[in-house]
């Protein structure tokens, strides 16, 4: 009885198990449900008259937070606490949307078939690995006992109510699943939009060749866009606010404090003869090992100052890295297996399919290593003359790297050089390489690493929550906001911010300035909203009420789209009428316009990409639907109206037994995956959801 009585002890963390076993939002949900059976509360959400109460949702938000502290040791940002936050929300009212919706459609559950999940012959996992044996497969006996006991009723009402849930929402999803279909017109299409190039020659006009002289833009005609196209300038309530932020990140204040208390332990550090309890009695953030380290496998600032000094026993620091403070202890040196090198390089791009241009990217390396050769600088030249610009404006400096980091060829070259050596031309997937070995590594150390997170101490973020409190109540006060920031010599930043917006520029997501915003009047001040950097204070300027954004707003916007559409039409008349005139010759439609024909090959859904046009989706659909030879009526595409006739013959495409069940998979995943999203979308615009939480979560 004694694995009885711990499970009964123990009853809430297994449910735990039972949740982290799916590790599900709509799980947690359930699990947590019957953890506040015969709970009441304020209702913090109702999903068509259904409650979601406050202790329902603080349940499943703490188990949430619970989860991520265990995994992760930093605090958890306020930001991302409101992300959770919201994420939890939206799934208690999902999660509230489907049970009605599998009440309504009248899918249950039988007792015969919870019995079954528990002792069929497949057992639902949860129940499998709760019972499972030493040979790996379900203890019949134990789980029989453990079900049997009186002491367990509670406990396994809870289970079933579980395996129920689940079980639903199994038979809810198959509902649904088996409306999608997939028939093998869509595995064909699929593949040829995927793999099908067509090529083609053709005729372009560009838009911007149209002078603003040939176009005459009326207000009428402005006017007449904007009516026909209303539903584009359609808004939702916004704001526009000022405000004004002060960061929370660690001060220099608090830099000191931490080197302060890395110096206090120097000493102590040094004579410490087991490095392992020493770290983890003074709380570093990296527990000791004994893994040795190359050059490269080492954080850079890290491996400058210990690769300076291979004297064991020495002390380096604090060195500055990664947000934290670190003393890193030599440990101990041992001859590496495998060497580190630092080299830099220099780049001439050139697909491996085009002969002609790694033929010319060869030249231009073996012209570069001339020039180095010379005298002109490594540097220099890479900043100018490299196709590698991420590298190129350091110099070409890659930095440090150990085996498996580069590709072969350049691995290859760069290894077997001695230091100082310039190589090249190297030949690689991208193109050629001059590279230049700047140093060598043959050591492997082992290190000991106190390190602490340089955090912003209590008292700087109450002297940043202390400013702004000072800076509303004075704002209120004297009822002028700039004027108070101005004083202060503050920077104010503006922001338009519509209802419900999930992302703020410069602010990020912030249900607490949303639910201040939701009852705010112009001129209104919030209190201090901390987010995951900073601390801002926000001043409300303007409320735009919801609907359509008047016409001399959006005027601006409107006019260049009209008298773009002037141009299309300019452009495609010109083509129709040369069409018309050539008898459907090419040659003859260019000379008509004054212009060229041009080539376009092996183009297609993947690669929509147009020599000379850029990248025009209408193109490949028009040459896609024309037979070989056939000539377009005009089209108006992206930037150019264009006449083409397709030169390619159409051939069709083999596709495999194998290819087919590839693509089926993928298409009916990605349709079950839309059908879901789309239909729990469908169910929210359809209910009658009341969102209380700006009432308790201030």
């Amino acid at each position: 009885m004694g694995f009885m009585a711990k499970m009964r002890d123990n009853t809430g963390v297994v449910l735990w198990i039972l949740v982290i076993a799916f590790g599900v939002i709509f799980m947690l949900q359930d699990t947590n449900v019957f953890d506040i059976i015969g709970q009441t509360g304020n209702a913090i959400a109702k999903v068509n008259g259904d409650e979601i109460t406050l202790d329902e949702y603080n349940s499943v938000v703490q188990g949430q937070l619970q989860r991520i502290r265990q995994s992760s040791p930093d605090e958890i940002p306020p930001q991302t606490e409101e992300l959770i936050r919201e994420q939890v929300f939206d799934g208690l009212v999902d999660d509230r949307l489907r049970r009605q919706e599998m009440d309504r459609l009248g899918v249950t559950v039988t007792p015969g078939e919870i019995q079954d999940l528990v002792f069929g012959d497949q057992p639902h996992p949860a129940i499998a690995d709760i019972f499972q044996g030493e040979d790996g497969q379900v203890d019949r006996e134990l789980l029989t006992s453990y079900a049997q006991d009186p002491a367990n009723a509670e406990w396994w009402v809870g289970v079933e109510q579980f395996l129920e849930n689940e079980r639903r929402r199994e038979k809810l999803e198959k509902l649904l699943e088996a409306t999608v279909r997939v028939s093998e017109e869509d595995i064909e299409n699929f593949y040829r939009q995927q793999n099908a190039t067509v090529s083609a020659d053709y005729v372009a006009l560009r838009f911007a060749s149209v002078s603003e002289d040939e176009i005459d833009v009326s207000d009428r005609e402005l006017r007449r866009y904007y009516d026909d196209h209303k539903d584009d300038f359609e808004r939702k309530q916004s704001w526009v606010v000022e405000y004004v932020a002060l960061s929370t990140n660690p001060t220099a204040s608090d830099t000191a404090d931490v080197v302060a208390d890395l110096e206090r332990v120097r000493s102590r550090f040094a004579e410490a003869r087991d490095d392992s309890v020493f770290l983890s009695r003074y709380f570093s953030e990296r527990p000791y090992t004994d893994v040795e380290f190359r050059r490269d496998e080492l954080n850079e600032q890290i491996a400058d100052s210990v690769f300076s000094d291979l004297t064991v026993g020495r002390i380096f620091g604090p060195i500055e890295s990664e947000g934290m403070m670190h003393l890193v202890k030599l440990v101990g040196t041992e001859p590496a297996e495998e060497r580190s090198v630092k080299a830099r390089h220099i780049l001439k791009r050139a697909a491996e399919s085009d002969a002609e241009a790694r033929a010319t990217a060869r030249r231009e390396i073996q012209a570069l290593r001339r020039r180095i050769a010379s005298g002109e600088s490594f540097a220099e030249l890479a900043a100018t003359e490299s196709d590698d610009a991420v590298s190129g404006a350091n110099g070409g400096d890659l930095g440090w790297f150990g085996p498996g980091a580069m590709v072969e060829p350049f691995e290859t070259a760069a290894f077997r050089a001695r230091r100082g050596a310039l190589v090249g031309p190297v030949e690689t997937s991208f193109g050629y390489h001059l590279i230049e070995v700047l140093d060598i590594s043959n050591v492997a150390v082992k290190v000991a690493d106190m390190a602490l997170r340089i955090r912003t101490t209590p008292a700087t973020l109450n002297s940043i929550e202390e400013e702004l409190e000072d800076l509303q109540y004075f704002a209120e006060e004297e009822k002028n906001f700039r004027q108070e920031v101005d004083r202060r010599e503050l920077e104010i930043q503006t922001v338009e911010i519509e209802e419900d917006q999930q992302f703020i520029p410069n602010i990020g997501n912030s249900r607490t300035l949303q639910n201040f915003l939701a009852v705010a009047r112009v001129g209104s001040v919030s209190e201090p909203i901390e987010l995951n950097d900073k601390y801002i204070l926000a001043h409300v300027v303007e409320i735009k009420k919801a609907g359509f954004r008047p016409f001399q707003e959006v005027r601006a916007e409107i006019e260049p789209r009209v008298k773009t559409e002037a141009r299309k039409e300019i452009q495609l008349q010109k083509l129709t009428d040369a069409l018309q005139s050539s008898g459907g010759d090419l040659s003859a439609v260019a000379a008509a316009v004054g212009a060229s024909v041009q080539s376009a090959n092996n183009i297609g859904v993947a690669n929509p990409i147009v020599s000379g046009l850029g990248r025009e989706p209408s193109f490949v659909g028009t040459v896609a639907g024309l037979s070989q030879s056939s000539v377009s009526d005009p089209v108006g595409g992206n930037a150019a109206a264009f006449v083409a006739q397709r030169t390619d013959s159409g051939a069709d495409l083999e596709l495999s037994a194998e290819q087919k069940e590839s693509i089926r998979l993928r298409l009916l995943q990605e349709r079950r995956n839309q059908l879901r999203t789309e239909w729990i979308a469908g169910l929210r615009e359809q209910a009658d959801i009341v969102d209380n939480r700006r009432v308790f979560l201030q």
